[in-house]
C-alpha cells in the first residue's frame, strides 16, 4: 500500500554540506560548500529552507536551527566512487558506480580521440584544453565563426564539450557533431560521462553570448534503477532540468526542459497543481554551473535565497498527500581552490503536511534510500543489482 500520492526529489545541484572521510583522495580537504558559503556571507534569507530544519542540520555563519523543523533530515554519504552529477544522480535511483568517469583536465583530450572526431566531423578542432565555457568563447568565438572550426573543451569533470555559434555553426549540425562525440567517447580508453552541446550567439568579443539551447549526451546508466521500475509500473516519472539527459531518457515519462532553476522551481509548482500518480523529479543545476565552478561565492548564496522565495511557494501549493524530498548530488565549494566539484555529504529533508513532526533521522551511508524509500511508497520492487534501502517509515 502506498503512502503518498505524489513524491517530488529536487536536487539542489552541489550543495555539499562537509568533507566526507575520503574526500582527501579526491583532493578535496575540509570542503563544505554549504558552511563556507555562511561563513563568508554570514547569513542568508531562507526562511523556508530553515523552517524544514537545514540548519538544524549544518549551523553555519551567523545561523542556528530551529526549535521545531517541519522537515526530518539526515546528511548521506555517497558509496559511488565519484563526485560528479550522473555518478550522484544515478545513485539516488539505486546504481552504484565502481569506475570513475575519465578525466582530461590537465592534458586535454588525446590527439587520436581528436583526430577521429575531425574526421568525422568534417571541421579543424580548436581549443581543446580545460577552459571555462564563457572564457573559451570569448577566446574562440571570432576565429571558429571565421574559419568555420569547431571548439572542444573539457573542464574538471568528466565532460567533452563542443561550442557552437547559432547561425554560423547551424544548431543541427553542432548536435550532430556531439553525436559523432559521444559515439567515440563511448570507448573505455576515453570512457567520458557527458558530452555537451554549448551554442551561442553574438558576432564578436563582448557580445558572445550562451543560448539555452544546450544539450546533454550521457552515458545510460549502467543498469535499471528505480525510474525504470515506476515506469513499467504505470507511474509517472516526471523530470525536469537535466533529469532526462542524467537518464539517457530511461525510465521518463514526461521532461521539461529549463532555462534556469528558477524556471525550474516555477516548472515544478506548475506541474504540482496538475493531477499526476508517481514521482517529479527535478534537477537545478544553476548553484553547480552559475556560482560552483566559477567559484562565485555571493552568486551561490542569492541563488539559494532564490530557491527558497520558490520553495515557500511550493510548500504552499503541496497537497496534504504529497512527499517533499530536498538533497544534492556532490558539493562544490566555491571557496575551494581549482574548479572541480568537491566530494561531500550531502543533506537529505524530507517534508509532508501529512509528517506528524520533525527532527533528525539517522545518517546513511548511500543515496540510494532515496530511490528505494520512493519505490517502497508505490509498492514496486527496486531492479536486481541496485543498492539501497527504504527508510519510509521514517518518512510518516
Amino acid at each position: 500500500m502506498k503512502n503518498y500520492d505524489r513524491v517530488f526529489v529536487i536536487v539542489l545541484d552541489s550543495l555539499g554540506i562537509g568533507a566526507m572521510p575520503d574526500s582527501a583522495n579526491f583532493g578535496d580537504t575540509g570542503v563544505d560548500t554549504f558552511g563556507h558559503i555562511l561563513e563568508k556571507m554570514g547569513s542568508l534569507e531562507i526562511p523556508n529552507l530553515r523552517k524544514l530544519g537545514m540548519l538544524n542540520l549544518h549551523p553555519a555563519g551567523n545561523m542556528t536551527g530551529v526549535e521545531n523543523p517541519a522537515g526530518r533530515f539526515m546528511c548521506l554519504s555517497e558509496a559511488s566512487n565519484g563526485k560528479d552529477t550522473m555518478t550522484g544522480h544515478w545513485e539516488m535511483m539505486g546504481i552504484k558506480t565502481e569506475k570513475p568517469f575519465k578525466t582530461f583536465t590537465e592534458t586535454g583530450f588525446p590527439p587520436k580521440l581528436i583526430a577521429e572526431l575531425e574526421k568525422r566531423c568534417g571541421k579543424k578542432v580548436i581549443g581543446n584544453k580545460s577552459a571555462s565555457g564563457t572564457e573559451i568563447i570569448e577566446e574562440l568565438g571570432e576565429e571558429e565563426i571565421a574559419t568555420g572550426a569547431m571548439i572542444v573543451y573539457t573542464s574538471a569533470d568528466s565532460v567533452l564539450q563542443i561550442c557552437g555559434n547559432e547561425e554560423t555553426f547551424d544548431l543541427q549540425n553542432l548536435y550532430r557533431c556531439c553525436e559523432i562525440a559521444r559515439e567515440i567517447t563511448l570507448k573505455d580508453e576515453w570512457r567520458v560521462g557527458r558530452v555537451i552541446a554549448r551554442p551561442y550567439v553574438g558576432k564578436k568579443k563582448g557580445e558572445f553570448k550562451r543560448t539555452s539551447n544546450r544539450h546533454d549526451y550521457a552515458l545510460k546508466p549502467t543498469g535499471l534503477t528505480t525510474l525504470n521500475a515506476l515506469k513499467d509500473n504505470g507511474f509517472d516519472v516526471i523530470g525536469v532540468g537535466k533529469i532526462n539527459d542524467i537518464f539517457c531518457g530511461e525510465g521518463i515519462t514526461e521532461t521539461h526542459h529549463s532555462n534556469s532553476s528558477v524556471h525550474g522551481m516555477e516548472q515544478t509548482i506548475e506541474i504540482c497543481k496538475k493531477d499526476f500518480n508517481g514521482l517529479c523529479f527535478v534537477n537545478l543545476v544553476d548553484f553547480d554551473a552559475l556560482w560552483g565552478h566559477r567559484r562565485n561565492v555571493e552568486g551561490y548564496g542569492k541563488e539559494i535565497e532564490k530557491f527558497d522565495k520558490n520553495l515557500g511557494v511550493l510548500l504552499e501549493k503541496m497537497r496534504e498527500n504529497d512527499l517533499l524530498i530536498l538533497t544534492a548530488d556532490h558539493g562544490n565549494d566555491p571557496t575551494y581552490t581549482g574548479t572541480d566539484h568537491t566530494r561531500e555529504h550531502v543533506p537529505f529533508i524530507a517534508y509532508s503536511k501529512n509528517m506528524k513532526n520533525g527532527g533528525a533521522i539517522k545518517d546513511e551511508d548511500t543515496f540510494a534510500v532515496i530511490g528505494a524509500s520512493v519505490a517502497d511508497n508505490f509498492g514496486v520492487k527496486m531492479p536486481e543489482g541496485t543498492i539501497g534501502h527504504s527508510i519510509l517509515e521514517e518518512l510518516i
